[in-house]
């Protein structure tokens, strides 16, 4: 893992960055860069050693965030459910290519993408290189479009300013902090049906919070001009029958599935790339959902 480093990390009050920011922040001078829009968030971040600094990415207001930062890890999204093309593009994708103009000293820029930037591969494991497609189409209207603008912004950026970069397409992350799991089993204990493609078994591969913060020195390092280019995700096949299986022999609720065209199609990753660069992932699925429940709802836990 990097040390002695100014960081900074953005969108820190958030899932994924927060415990990346927790494990860096351990060792290296962390700039957490959020809206700090909710109550308690700058507390709770500068409770794990970060520093909160105000920013707003879709205007480039950088007035407060240094630009001598030695790595840069860009996690912060947009994702409205109102069909705000214009807002979600102005901070997805200009703002990532405002923040790399800003930071364009940076050793390396990692950019945190989305496996939903995919066309769906069926029953055939989808690369680095496969087509692209507005996969989200029906839960986040804007969310796959938005994201392809982002990562074509990042990669004309990185060329332009000649800024070492890697582009990481996020699975499903999850962990203590919760993720899709959780959700799942907030339906299951309201008794509420879990949406699944018909087109067969909807594989999405879980990523656990321990694994995805150890993969970060591996991404950092992979950084380069043209960006390189990665899925991140967990190295076994999981799907969502198979985690709300689980989650129903750790708490005794049932999963009820219902069927439906509206569901997100699911998504065989190949990550070869990330296992011959990074190395395979270290948390065992059904570990990291015992230990999600166990964290969040323990009363749910059958004795």
């Amino acid at each position: 893992m990097p040390t002695d480093q100014k960081i900074l990390i953005t969108g820190v009050t958030g899932q994924v960055a927060f415990p990346v920011a927790r494990v860096l922040a351990a060792d290296n001078r962390v700039l957490a860069l959020a809206r700090y829009g909710r109550d308690g968030d700058r507390e709770r971040v500068a409770a794990i050693g970060a520093e909160p600094v105000v920013a707003d990415l879709a205007a480039g207001r950088f007035d407060d965030v240094p630009d001598d930062v030695d790595l840069v890890l860009h996690f912060a999204v947009a994702k409205s459910g109102d069909d705000d093309f214009d807002g979600d593009l102005a901070m997805n994708a200009e703002g990532a290519g405002l923040l790399m103009s800003h930071c364009r000293g940076a050793k390396a820029f990692l950019h945190c993408s989305t496996t939903g930037v995919y066309r769906t591969g069926g029953d055939q494991r989808v690369s680095e290189s496969s087509p692209l497609a507005d996969h989200h189409r029906h839960m986040l209207s804007t969310y796959s479009i938005c994201k392809i603008a982002a990562e074509a912004v990042v990669r004309a950026t990185a060329r332009q300013l000649g800024l070492p970069t890697t582009i990481a397409r996020l699975a499903v992350p999850y962990g203590d902090a919760g993720g899709w799991p959780w959700y799942h089993l907030m339906m299951m204990k309201s008794g509420v049906p879990i949406p699944i493609h018909p087109s067969g078994t909807n594989y999405f591969p879980l990523l656990h919070e321990d694994d995805y913060a150890s993969h970060i020195d591996g991404l950092i390092e992979l950084a380069s001009v043209p960006a390189t280019i990665v899925n991140w995700a967990g190295s076994e096949d999981t799907s969502i029958e198979e985690w709300c299986q689980y989650l129903g022999e750790l708490t005794g609720l049932e999963p009820k599935f219902e069927t439906t065209e509206t569901a997100l199609e699911p998504l065989l990753l190949d990550t070869s790339r990330l296992q011959a660069k990074v190395g395979p992932t270290q948390v065992h699925w059904r570990d990291g959902i015992r230990r999600l429940v166990e964290a969040r709802n323990p009363e749910l836990l059958k004795a």
